[in-house]
């Protein structure tokens, strides 16, 4: 634990990149193997079950502090992380245990299953034993919250410093289902045939967004137009006579999306598409809204009922694998053309499309489309240069998202409630409001969108203008007007308002705007038959 603590600290207290990559290369060259797999599956988010409630957590801190409760429940928001709560108010120790991380993962998995007394036991006798940041990782493991400052690109950065290896072939090997207690280090890292894994994703290709004008982008004729669809980006895999299904954020899902399974009827083995999940009634000539695919999303198995009334088909936009061969390094319009020639012959009850590109010879033409992307229900446009690969991560300059400026409305602020991390004593999240008629209904929710100077403005207004405390919560005389801008708004049953919004945030304080001027029930009402 001590070598894994140094290498957190050596992370934590720098900013620079460059130092970040030489302490995890460091350790990938000099840890042992156990924890070398333990670190890489902690910073990319594989962690062990959390072993304790936070309940008894924040109860046996308090107790072992020697202090009421009340007061470290009062400390608890204002420092905004458990882990550290109780590092901070628990005696200072020095670390008197050498064991090591997987020593110490193994035994939160153990006592995962002991009784609570067992429990309460161990994590006293990590708290005597451990102190500084070896105990604030133990905190951190039994919690369940492990998130350190490193990305996973910067992760495999240091891992292709360390091993010699490409970085690219690198992020590949850490995509997919992999565990450290069914892998080794050898097969994860080393193996040639590493790629075997037939479930295994390819990293995504990210794109930027695009703030310039695009005739900036040079001649039309490099490049190529689609719609940015409003789904759920996804691989659809075919190897091995199975068909597995990855969101980009390596969640599998194939049980959720039964439908794609039929894929296998249609396409070869070794294709790996790319493309968007997208609920699309076999009639329609556009997708329907992200808010029919809501009601797919997080089940783990789907009754016939909801597959019948929201029928899910990939839209393909790319080809990264074709007849067990990887194409990335193939140009876009080499592999966007094999793409059309797979799909050319599909079925109309294939579970695929293929997602159309559109014609454009001038930009103000591409601009056009645009303008027309939310009847199309598109947030915008996807550009693609013709002949890029496709690479791992967010790169610029090849792929750029060109999206459609948000909705917007005018509301007045009516709840507040303090934030969490570094933001935990300032009022960050906020309910607003509409008129509707002499009275003001709620209608979203915002935390986004001001900047720190705004926030605590905005506190210093809200700790002298409360007018009654629920919880947490402060309801607030309405003042303030903030212009609210969203992707997308759908009717809604569970809303006092009738509509819920899509990706809401705070674009503006409109500290010129006079209370009266916020907009009306009426006009998210006439938004809903526009955009709905």
């Amino acid at each position: 634990m001590k070598r894994f603590a140094a290498l957190f600290d050596a992370i934590d207290q720098s900013t620079k990149t460059t130092v970040k990559v030489a302490a995890l290369a460091n350790y990938f060259r000099t840890a042992p193997e156990h924890d070398r797999m333990w670190c890489i599956a902690l910073f990319s988010g594989r962690r062990p079950k959390r072993a304790v409630t936070t309940t008894r957590l924040r109860e046996w801190g308090a107790e072992v502090a020697g202090i009421p409760l009340w007061l470290f429940e009062e400390c608890y928001p204002v420092v905004g992380d458990l882990a550290e709560t109780i590092t901070l108010a628990l005696p200072s120790n020095v670390t008197t245990d050498d064991s090591s991380l997987f020593h110490w993962i193994n035994a939160l998995r153990d006592v995962y299953k002991a009784d609570e007394t067992a429990r309460k036991a161990f994590v006293l006798d990590a708290w005597q034993r451990l102190g500084g940041t070896e105990r604030f990782i133990f905190n951190k493991l039994i919690t369940g919250g492990m998130r350190v400052g490193v990305s996973q690109k910067l992760m495999t950065r240091a891992l292709a410093a360390a091993t010699e290896r490409d970085e690219a072939e690198l992020a590949h090997r850490l995509m997919g289902n992999w565990h450290p207690d069914d892998t080794t280090w050898h097969q994860l890292i080393e193996a040639e045939d590493a790629s075997a894994d037939a479930s295994r994703p390819y990293p995504f290709y990210l794109a930027y967004g695009l703030e310039v004008d695009p005739a900036a982008l040079g001649d039309t004729e490099d490049w190529r137009a689609e719609w940015k669809w409003d789904g759920i980006r996804g691989q659809l895999i075919l190897r091995d006579g199975q068909h597995f299904v990855w969101s980009r954020g390596e969640e599998l899902m194939t049980d959720r999306f039964p439908e794609l399974a039929r894929a296998v009827d249609f396409l070869p083995e070794g294709t790996v598409l790319d493309g968007e999940l997208l609920v699309w009634q076999p009639d329609a000539n556009h997708p329907s809204s992200f808010n029919a695919l809501q009601t797919r999303i997080g089940r783990k198995t789907v009754p016939k009922k909801l597959l019948a009334a929201a029928p899910v088909a990939l839209h393909a936009y790319d080809l990264l694998e074709w007849k067990g061969e990887d194409i990335r390094q193939r140009a876009f319009a080499e592999r966007r053309a094999l793409l059309e020639a797979a799909c050319a012959d599909l079925p109309p009850e294939a579970p695929i499309r293929l997602s159309p590109q559109l014609r454009f010879s001038e930009w103000q033409t591409l601009a056009d489309h645009r303008e027309n992307a939310r009847s199309a229900f598109a947030e915008g446009l996807m550009l693609k240069r013709a002949d890029s690969p496709y690479l791992a991560g967010r790169k610029k300059g090849d792929w750029w998202k060109w999206k459609l400026a948000p909705l917007t409305i005018d509301a007045v602020m009516i709840y507040a409630q303090a934030g969490s991390g570094r933001r935990a004593n300032l009022f960050t999240d906020f309910t607003f409001a509409v008129w509707n008629g002499n009275d003001l209904v709620p209608f979203t929710k915002a935390y986004s969108g001001l900047t720190d100077e705004e926030f605590r403005k905005i506190t210093a207004w809200v700790r002298k203008n409360t007018l009654q405390r629920f919880g947490p919560v402060r309801q607030v005389t309405p003042h303030h007007v903030f212009e609210i801008g969203f992707e997308g708004i759908q009717a809604s049953l569970r809303h006092k308002s009738g509509v819920a919004l899509r990706f809401p945030r705070m674009l503006r304080w409109r500290q010129d705007k006079p209370l009266q001027e916020a907009n009306t029930i009426g006009d998210l009402e006439d938004m809903l038959k526009t955009y709905g």
